[in-house]
């Protein structure tokens, strides 16, 4: 089953769904601006298109991620983005 999800306004899509060959995860597309998000479990970030400028938890530097690149996000944590273009990710939640 598929759950679409909308946050900020409307300013990040997703949609969720469970494979398997996957497991959970979430396809979406974000708008131009700057978003707080937080976890519940750990999570692998997938950028598809665009780029997304990302301040992981622990670090005082932003790293800027391109198509193909992944980053990894804690569980119970939270993390900064800056995203100057629209962007499309893959997000796979880890257990």
């Amino acid at each position: 089953m598929l759950k679409v999800n909308e946050y900020f306004s409307g300013k990040v899509k997703s949609i969720g769904y469970e494979g398997a060959s996957i497991g959970r995860a979430s396809v979406g597309v974000m708008d131009i601006g700057e978003y707080t998000f937080g976890t519940a479990e750990a999570e692998e970030m997938t950028v598809v298109t665009g780029a997304l400028k990302v301040l992981l938890p622990g670090s005082q530097d932003w790293q800027v991620f391109m198509p193909g690149e992944k980053f990894y996000v804690p569980a119970q944590s939270e993390f900064f983005l800056q995203v100057a273009e629209v962007s499309a990710y893959l997000c796979k939640y880890l257990r």
